[in-house]
């Protein structure tokens, strides 16, 4: 995702995302491995099959790096705000006294 996009969505709702598009991966990775081991395939049939659960293991292998990355930023995001928090409480605090 570039990093203008990127800016433009909050990273839980990028998360979100993510977490759905491993989810369809991982489902339709299912579908074809069922598909795979249940019925009687030619050799071109199975080879096919198996460059597509090789594909979807590709991608739910990338998704699930990129939703590490997000949620590592998220978890940064959320500390920043809690000093934040903290900070202009001492803020007040001090002033108010």
């Amino acid at each position: 995702m570039t990093k203008k996009k990127r800016e433009n969505l909050g990273v839980a709702l990028e998360i979100d995302g993510l977490e759905e598009k491993l989810s369809q991966c991982r489902r339709d990775l299912e579908v074809v491995n069922d598909r795979l081991y249940r019925a009687e395939l030619s050799p071109e049939a199975r080879s096919s099959l198996e460059k597509d659960r090789n594909s979807l293991m590709r991608k739910a292998s990338n998704y699930e790096r990129e939703l590490k990355l997000l949620r590592q930023e998220n978890r940064k995001n959320m500390l920043l705000s809690v000093a934040i928090f903290i900070l202009l409480t001492l803020i007040y605090v001090y002033w108010t006294t």
